[in-house]
Order: C-alpha cells, then structure tokens, then sequence
C-alpha cells in the first residue's frame, strides 16, 4: 500500500515537516492540531474553550479531506498544558462526537506549539473505497 498525503486550506496548513495527515489503505494517521485560525494561522483567542472548538474545527477539517468524518476517528490523544481544563474538553467533545465515541488519552503537557493550551492529534478508519 502506498501513503497519501492529506491535505486542506480548511486546516492550518503544517508549520514544520509534517503533513495534517498520511493515510495507509482505509487507516489516517492525523498530526496533531492546534487551535490555529486556518486563514489567518494565528491563535483563535487566548480563551480556552474557544482554543479547543477551534481544535475540534480543525480536526473535522482535516477528516472531511480525508474522506471521511470527525465520527470515523477511532483513537484520540488529547495534550492539555492544564488538566484541570479538561470537563471544558468533554463538553465540547460531546458537540463534535456521536456515540460509540473514539479510545482517548488525555495528557498535561508543560508547553505547546505556539503557546496554545490544547492539541489534538489521532488515528481514523475511513471507509473502505471498493
């Protein structure tokens, strides 16, 4: 199987060598987002349940390009710089998703790119094309 780029203007474009997300057969491996403005490439507002809309925005992006929906993630790794935030990340989780929700860790990191308090990366099944 070869890899496939995945790539949208409805996403932050990557700011370093990565891709938003590589898919392999019916598997996307999705980099992580953060909350970036995808026209402007600069933090939404320093407020966070906007930083983490923005996020799941972004994410969905990312997935529609991708052939499929933010519902097709079957994994997701959640890095928050404070875990104290994280209740704000389950509301506005359970906007983006529709049960059976995604495995998910959530982790306090120390810092993130660009000085954002949320990124969100993970791993899709999308349908099969045959």
């Amino acid at each position: 199987m070869s890899k496939v780029i995945i790539s949208t203007e409805k996403a932050p474009a990557a700011i370093g060598t990565y891709s938003q997300a590589v898919k392999i057969g019916t598997t996307v491996y999705l980099s992580g987002q953060i909350p970036l403005v995808p026209a402007t490439m600069q933090l939404i507002s320093e407020d966070f349940a906007e930083q983490a809309e923005q996020v799941f925005q972004n994410l969905t992006a990312v997935c529609q390009a991708a052939g499929g929906s933010i519902n097709d993630m079957v994994k997701v790794n959640i890095f928050l710089t404070d875990l104290s935030k994280f209740a704000t990340v389950n509301e506005i989780m359970a906007r983006h998703f529709s049960a059976p929700y995604p495995a998910r860790a959530a982790v306090q990191v120390s810092a993130l790119p660009r000085a954002s308090q949320i990124e969100i990366d993970g791993v899709m099944e999308v349908p099969s094309t045959n």
